[in-house]
C-alpha cells in the first residue's frame, strides 16, 4: 500500500474518532456538575505533562536552585499570573531556561 494512502488513511480515521463524540454528544444533554468538571480537564493533563519535567529533570526529585527548569518555571508562572498573557509567558519561560541552562 502507497504511503500517501496510509496517511490519508490515518488521517480519517483520527478525524473520525474527534468527530464522533461530537456527533454523539449533541443529542445529549450534559449535566451542569459533569460540564464544570470537564473545565478542569485541561488544566489536569497540562500539569501531568509539565510538572514531572520541572520537578524530576533528570528523573529524581530536584527542588535545588541548581535545578534550571524549576527557576524558569517558576518566572513564567509569575509571568503568567501577572500579565495573564500566554505567548509572553512561554517567550520568557523559554528565554529563562536557556539563560539557567547556559549558566548553571
Amino acid at each position: 500500500m502507497p504511503l500517501w494512502l496510509i496517511i490519508l488513511f490515518m488521517g480519517l480515521v483520527t478525524f473520525a474518532l474527534r468527530l464522533l463524540p461530537v456527533i454523539l454528544l449533541e443529542r445529549i444533554e450534559i449535566p451542569l456538575r459533569v460540564r464544570q468538571a470537564l473545565r478542569f480537564v485541561p488544566l489536569a493533563v497540562l500539569s501531568a505533562i509539565i510538572f514531572p519535567e520541572v520537578l524530576q529533570p533528570r528523573g529524581a526529585l530536584d527542588l535545588s536552585l541548581g535545578n534550571a527548569r524549576l527557576l524558569a518555571g517558576g518566572l513564567a508562572m509569575l509571568v503568567a499570573w501577572r500579565t495573564k498573557n500566554v505567548l509572553l509567558t512561554i517567550a520568557v519561560g523559554m528565554g529563562a531556561l536557556w539563560i539557567l541552562q547556559a549558566i548553571l
